[in-house]
């Protein structure tokens, strides 16, 4: 950080916003291959929530992509500025009291681990959306695994460069063999039951 960077706080704190909005701000970060329904679970369980009558805000992967990092590359080192960038968006989004949900490849567990560093491991519940490289590449909405395998694409997560599995993700749902009703309901079970809700 530059010398002469003072970071302030509002007059609000945290407690105030938790006790006025009736709910504890937490991440709900959704992970997996593309076209394993990242983008369509997360649209869905923050339609869920905000009909409930919580304050929640989904951040996607390509929308992020198309203004914020748009500078970025698919390097292994853009990409993980560009979760950096995202992980300190959320820190500011939790520290006004709302509720994030997620849409992110996040392919390496290092990245995941800097993640919970920057905006605190009891504040993420990361979940895992498992679907198989064949199926994901068999939806492929975008075609991206199209352009991937005849090399139009580098490190393409599940083609060109690897995903990892991620070590012991609060929740893992299979959105390949499970409907997505199935799938928000397991992770808003998970949130109730663990007192995220």
């Amino acid at each position: 950080m530059a010398d002469n960077i003072f970071p302030t706080m509002s007059f609000i704190t945290l407690e105030n916003r938790i006790k006025a909005y009736k709910q504890k701000p937490f991440v709900v970060w959704l992970m997996g291959l593309s076209g394993a329904g990242k983008t369509t679970l997360a649209y869905h369980l923050e339609q869920r929530l905000f009909s409930e009558g919580y304050y929640v805000a989904t951040i996607d992967g390509d929308n992020v992509r198309s203004g914020l990092c748009k500078d970025l590359g698919f390097s292994q080192e853009d990409r993980t500025e560009n979760l950096r960038r995202v992980a300190e968006m959320v820190k500011l989004f939790l520290q006004t009291g709302v509720i994030c949900i997620t849409s992110f490849i996040t392919p390496k567990q290092f990245d995941r681990d800097m993640i919970k560093n920057i905006i605190g491991k009891d504040y993420v519940v990361d979940v895992y959306l498992q679907c198989s490289v064949q199926e994901c590449a068999k939806r492929d909405p975008k075609q991206l695994y199209h352009l991937a395998k005849n090399k139009k694409i580098a490190n393409f997560s599940g083609i060109s460069s690897k995903f990892e599995e991620p070590v012991a993700p609060a929740l893992i749902v299979n959105t390949e063999k499970d409907i997505i009703e199935h799938n928000i309901s397991d992770i808003y079970l998970y949130l109730k039951t663990h007192n995220f809700l």
